[in-house]
């Protein structure tokens, strides 16, 4: 089944085996998943959802949403998952949207953290072509002391806003 033309022609086994290797080097910290459930809003609308599970906490995409935002290369809500008999979409809890490569999802939770999983791995998913894509915690840059404890090559000028 293929929704919206998401996919092309891929070439499974050495993109798929690129993916696991680069993805290898990042810690795992959760899984997506299509369980085909369906969660209902604030409104009382029903929406199909892909499940994210990050460090143990629940949270959904709306399934449509997140197709036209892989498409469009727009973002897309994350929302928070609670279960009272039916699955119901909470608060919003952060944005996902496709990397500049091209290559993945980016997640970032607004109570902190920036996640990533392999786009090719989640398109498997929403295709139900595979039960899971992991989701990986994208590493935090290091802080850059300010300028004093920098050292400058010879035949390098210091430049300063203030003249």
């Amino acid at each position: 089944m293929m929704i919206l033309g998401l996919t092309g022609s891929l070439n499974s086994t050495s993109t798929h085996s690129f993916e696991r290797s680069h993805f290898s080097r990042l810690q795992r910290v959760g899984y997506a998943q299509r369980t085909g459930r369906t969660a209902i809003d604030s409104g009382g609308f029903e929406y199909e959802i892909l499940d994210i599970y990050i460090l143990g906490t629940g949270y959904a995409i709306r399934l449509e949403d997140l197709v036209r935002a892989i498409a469009d290369r727009g973002a897309v809500r994350i929302e928070e998952l609670s279960r009272d008999w039916k699955y119901y979409l909470g608060t919003h809890c952060g944005l996902a949207q496709v990397s500049a490569s091209g290559k993945g999802l980016n997640i970032e939770l607004f109570t902190g953290g920036l996640y990533t999983t392999s786009l090719v791995a989640l398109r498997r998913v929403i295709e139900s072509r595979e039960r899971y894509a992991a989701i990986a915690k994208i590493p935090e840059q290091p802080v850059m002391p300010a300028g004093k404890d920098r050292r400058i090559s010879p035949g390098q000028q210091r430049i300063s806003a203030f003249a």
